[in-house]
């Protein structure tokens, strides 16, 4: 018997793009191909489609968008009222599209991540998963420098309490049900691959090959990984707070004892030698330890700042289907 397509499930494949002039030619006709691959095959419903999120590109990205939006009814845009980062774009997107579809799959515009993957996610969301996770098979398109420090982040991230799915960035299905729920977390300073996993929900993960970018230039630099990799600590744990208690409990402790040793030596009248040299490196170690502290300190307190404002994480100034 052919299934009814209403039984079928509506999917949205949301896309951010910032200045990807160069590269969403080339991958926008692939995530259409693949999209009216999973509807033949009747996964997925007529009624899906390609959202694209503008985040404030300053090239042509949002005409590109527009065009294609008019070329083929599948193809959809909006466009952030300025330059909000790449987890708020993704946000903007999923708020969009969660009163519309069942389902949503996010991934980057620039053709690294497998989009033959999308299939696989979709057939574990039909079997029942509500968030399906993309995770990279191997790293070796990768530098040695960032393959060995994205591990060495993983597991630091899992020690902090930050319960993280190991080589999964932000490719990711999520349901509608879990979309409800996600819209009930309010923070501002985001790290998606973090929250979901809080959310809960049956889950799995799909292993997909990660490609060299297809055209334009990465928007994601050192500064910007390690900005992000700072984020997630401070997002999702507090313990480099309760480091920064430990720490300066044991060097409480050394100068303690310190105080005893030069007391107990003055009253058996022994002298203490000059140290001059080493009394200053203890005092620049002690004072460096201080200012990370209090850099630390003043990370989280930055964030209740930002939190307590409730301003809006993305703002919508165009829609396709609107014009």
């Amino acid at each position: 018997m052919k299934e009814d397509n209403r039984d079928l499930p509506r999917l949205a494949i949301i896309i951010p793009c910032y200045n990807e002039e160069k590269v969403l030619p080339e991958t926008a006709p692939m995530f259409l191909d693949e999209l009216k691959l999973m509807i033949d095959k009747k996964k997925i419903s007529a009624d899906s489609r390609i959202l694209f999120v503008n985040d404030g590109s300053k090239d042509n990205t949002w005409p590109i968008i527009k065009a294609l939006s008019k070329q083929d009814e599948h193809f959809e845009g909006i466009a952030q009222s300025r330059n909000r980062g790449h987890q708020n774009a993704l946000v903007a997107g999923m708020m969009e599209s969660r009163d519309r579809v069942d389902a949503i799959v996010t991934i980057d515009c620039d053709g690294q991540d497998d989009i033959t993957a999308m299939e696989k996610m979709v057939d574990a969301f039909r079997d029942g998963n509500e968030i399906v996770y993309g995770v990279r098979s191997s790293r070796d398109t990768d530098t040695w420098f960032k393959r060995n420090s994205a591990q060495a982040y993983y597991k630091l991230l899992n020690r902090m309490g930050g319960d993280v799915v190991y080589n999964h960035a932000d490719y990711r299905l999520v349901s509608n049900r879990v979309l409800n729920c996600f819209a009930d977390y309010h923070e501002v300073n985001l790290f998606l691959r973090g929250i979901f996993p809080l959310i809960g929900f049956k889950s799995t993960t799909v292993a997909y090959e990660r490609h060299e970018r297809m055209a334009g230039e990465s928007h994601y630099p050192l500064s910007k990984m390690l900005g992000l990799a700072f984020d997630g600590i401070t997002s999702l744990s507090v313990k480099p707070l309760q480091l920064i208690a430990k720490l300066g409990g044991v060097f409480s402790v050394i100068g303690l004892i310190g105080i005893i040793v030069v007391i107990v030596r003055h009253f058996m009248g022994i002298a203490m030698a000059d140290g001059w040299a080493s009394l200053a490196c203890i005092i620049l170690f002690i004072g460096g330890i201080q200012l990370i502290s209090l850099g630390v300190l003043g990370e989280y307190i930055g964030k209740i700042y930002l939190e307590t404002k409730h301003r809006p994480r993305y703002i919508i100034s165009e829609r396709t289907w609107e014009e």
